[in-house]
């Protein structure tokens, strides 16, 4: 059995440039409030607590345990709105009040964080937390995978949690729970400086790495450390936030690390992206790992998240590995420092036996106990811990990159989707803007040759709060997402928002759904529909969908603008590969133009916007879309462009119109009286008011001043065409301002 570690060594600076790819499309859909509850959503949050950012999906008992601040929770993987149970467990009173004489804010520091949480036995958890800067651990009895009732503390076991939960909420931590043994990283003082990773509980001693040793856990490492620990074949294997893995299991030296890690190893991280001359742009902080089950359950893929340290440019990208390549790095020679430079080079000298970081047999080499290792083979773990050849990706590339933007992802959760045309690994990644990207890669002319396709952005916390925790169920097909804010669940697919026409739902190309003849659904493998139709790969309607009877319908608006004024023409594809083109017909039966742009009329990713309307711009404009040689009409609006005379007339006829009432002093903006004309014909607005008053002269008699009812009325349309005023100057200065991910 091996143990091993390994890592990106700090002290070797990578150059980063900024010239990686920009290859996601820059149109973006936003679902917000409404919008993202009739998609499926559902929110769940305490009114008196925060900080959701410890998550356990348990599929057998339906629960999605939370730790947060004070809280343990139980929620419904069904719903997370339903049916929750909480426990209160703070810290102690005394503790608060020292962890506020020693300058720490008594209602944002000095409380019980839950960091730890994690299945024990069949009946319990092991949970730990913050405890106002006394780590705290307890057993969490949940009952059996029938029994919904039990979910208690008890609170006379509470045990010591240094070195298994941090002190300090905003330091980084990740722990996993192996059998009865818990292995830790996490700092282990109330400073934050002695960071390590530290194995506790079950019947062997506890365990750590070096303490203060740069050769273990070296300079900015010790500060960021981890985010990610997983067990494979019997190694547990953890990833830190400069780039690092790691893996172990060992009893410790005899007389040399006592206590400390024998099989301590590890080996650098590369997720870059090739650039000119050889110069690479590097990412170099790990954010998130995902560890993707594969029929070979000894090799699944690592898929990994990125962001960069560099001060030149902003980035993120997600690096999947192989684990045949990381256990094959650990096999190579190791790295030595030696020369007039002191550079790093390959080991030549002889290994000792058995090799550091193999675990103990009785077979080869006869030790029970790393206890028993010789002395030169401890010197030399200790002294050797960097393995010299670094682990590449899958293609010595990203498969996704996003380049000076103004987020950076956070978290990263995979699922495997078999579709028509082959099987995708859909990336959900969260970002510190409280957004959810879905990604698939698809192949180009080859599957060695792929590209990502981005399907949907959504925007879970309405405040923005960045995304702190992911969890995925394929079982229920449900995506649970945790900020400091609230808890969210998503579905994993919701077919119904690309439309209702084949061309739509083909083109989206989300191997979720497939149109099935009339209307876009869940695509189900093992089912055989005769109408089923799906191409992910191509994404081509002109070959799936002729002959088609659901036919894309065009979405017809009429609009009115006064001359001078500004309108806008809002067209968003559902398809968020879509390249949206304008036409504009000056008369029924004339021909088309593409529409010019200029000072007066600017093109944005949800629309038109026509600053100031002339009479010329009276006509019909239409929407197209076009993707992959596929073009289709989205929308047809027409505008009738008033006369600025006409309106200043119709203004002046405005106190007979009110029939003697008495509007308040205020200018009347030709905007807020574009808000009565929403009639074919100009001639309707005198029956409109007329009608107003035969309703008014026919209610019972208040006593309040004539005309209240319709200055009332009034005053609400300007106040709502303010509110249209001014998203139309944001969309303006948006399209001024360097473009955002996200269209609010």
């Amino acid at each position: 059995m091996m143990s091993q570690w390994c890592s990106i060594d700090c002290d070797n600076g990578y150059t980063t440039v900024p010239r990686c790819e920009q290859r996601l499309p820059s149109s973006v859909v936003s679902y917000l409030g409404k919008d993202l509850v009739s998609r499926g959503a559902v929110t769940y949050k305490l009114n008196y607590s925060c900080c959701y950012n410890t998550l356990l999906l348990d599929e057998e008992r339906g629960k999605l345990f939370v730790g947060s601040k004070n809280y343990l929770i139980a929620l419904n993987l069904e719903n997370i709105s339903k049916h929750d149970k909480k426990i209160y467990w703070p810290a102690p009173v005394e503790w608060r009040e020292e962890c506020n004489w020693a300058g720490k804010d008594l209602h944002a520091e000095c409380a019980n964080f839950i960091k730890v949480l994690h299945p024990f036995n069949r009946t319990h958890l092991y949970t730990c937390g913050t405890g106002a800067f006394h780590p705290v651990c307890a057993y969490l009895e949940v009952g059996s995978k029938w029994d919904e009732h039990q979910f208690r503390i008890d609170f006379n076991q509470i045990e010591d949690g240094k070195g298994r939960s941090p002190y300090d909420a905003k330091h980084l931590s990740t722990s996993i729970l192996i059998g009865e043994e818990l292995y830790s990283g996490v700092a282990t003082d109330l400073m934050g400086r002695d960071f390590t990773i530290f194995r506790s509980l079950g019947h062997r001693h506890s365990i750590r790495t070096e303490q203060h040793d740069s050769r273990w856990l070296n300079g900015v490492c010790m500060f960021i450390l981890s985010v990610c620990a997983f067990v494979i074949c019997g190694c547990v294997y953890v990833f830190v936030m400069c780039g690092s893995v790691y893996i172990f299991n060992d009893h410790g030296g005899l007389r040399s690390l006592v206590n400390k890690w024998t099989t301590f190893l590890k080996a650098r991280l590369i997720c870059s992206v090739p650039g000119s001359e050889g110069i690479d742009t590097h990412f170099d902080e790990i954010r998130d790992v995902f560890f993707l089950q594969t029929r070979d359950r000894r090799n699944p893929l690592v898929y990994t998240v990125f962001s960069t340290s560099s001060n030149v440019f902003r980035g993120s990208a997600v690096c999947v590995y192989s684990m045949n390549d990381i256990r094959r790095a650990f096999l190579g020679p190791f790295a030595h420092k030696e020369g007039p430079n002191y550079q790093w080079v390959p080991y030549q000298g002889k290994v000792p036996y058995p090799r550091p970081g193999m675990c103990p047999s009785k077979t080869f080499g006869g030790f029970q106990s790393t206890k028993e290792f010789p002395d030169d083979v401890v010197l030399f773990a200790r002294n050797h811990p960097l393995m010299y050849n670094p682990i590449n990706p899958i293609g010595h590339r990203p498969v996704l990159v996003k380049t000076n933007v103004d987020y950076s992802f956070t978290q990263i959760v995979v699922d495997r989707v078999d579709a028509g045309d082959g099987r995708y690994d859909v990336m959900f990644i969260g970002t510190d803007i409280g957004t959810v990207l879905k990604v698939i890669s698809v192949p180009k002319e080859s599957w060695q040759n792929m590209e990502e396709l981005l399907l949907e952005e959504l925007q879970v916390f309405q405040d923005s709060a960045p995304i702190t925790s992911m969890q995925l169920s394929s079982k229920r097909q449900q995506l649970y997402i945790g900020s400091d804010t609230a808890i969210s669940q998503l579905p994993l697919q919701h077919c119904s928002i690309y439309g209702k026409a084949c061309a739509e739902c083909c083109l989206a190309r989300d191997p979720y759904c497939a149109w099935d003849g009339n209307s876009c659904t869940r695509y189900l493998a093992n089912t055989k529909r005769r109408f089923r139709r799906q191409d992910v790969r191509n994404g081509d309607p002109n070959t799936l969908c002729s002959g088609d009877r659901h036919r894309h319908r065009v979405t017809e608006k009429k609009l009115y603008g006064v001359e001078g004024s500004s309108t806008f023409l809002e067209c968003i594809p559902k398809s968020l590969q879509a390249q949206v083109t304008w036409t504009f017909q000056k008369r029924s039966g004339g021909p088309r133009n593409e529409v010019r742009l200029d000072d007066h009329i600017i093109k944005t990713d949800r629309g038109l916007l026509l600053r100031s309307i002339q009479r010329k711009n009276s006509g019909s404009f239409f929407c197209h879309s076009m993707e992959l040689d596929f073009t289709q009409t989205l929308m047809h609006i027409s505008l009738e462009v008033i006369k600025l005379e006409q309106a200043e007339e119709l203004l002046r006829k405005e106190p007979a119109l009110s029939r003697g009432s008495s509007f308040p002093n205020q200018k009347v903006w030709y905007r807020d009286f574009l808000q009565l004309v929403d009639h074919p014909s100009l001639k309707t607005v005198d029956e409109i008011c007329e009608q107003v008053w035969r309703r008014r002269s026919k209610q019972p008699k208040h006593k309040r001043t004539p005309g209240r009812h319709l200055q009332a009325k009034w005053k609400h349309l300007q106040e709502a065409r303010k509110g249209r005023n001014r998203r139309t100057h944001e969309l303006l200065r948006a399209e001024r301002a360097p473009r955002s991910a996200v269209v609010q």
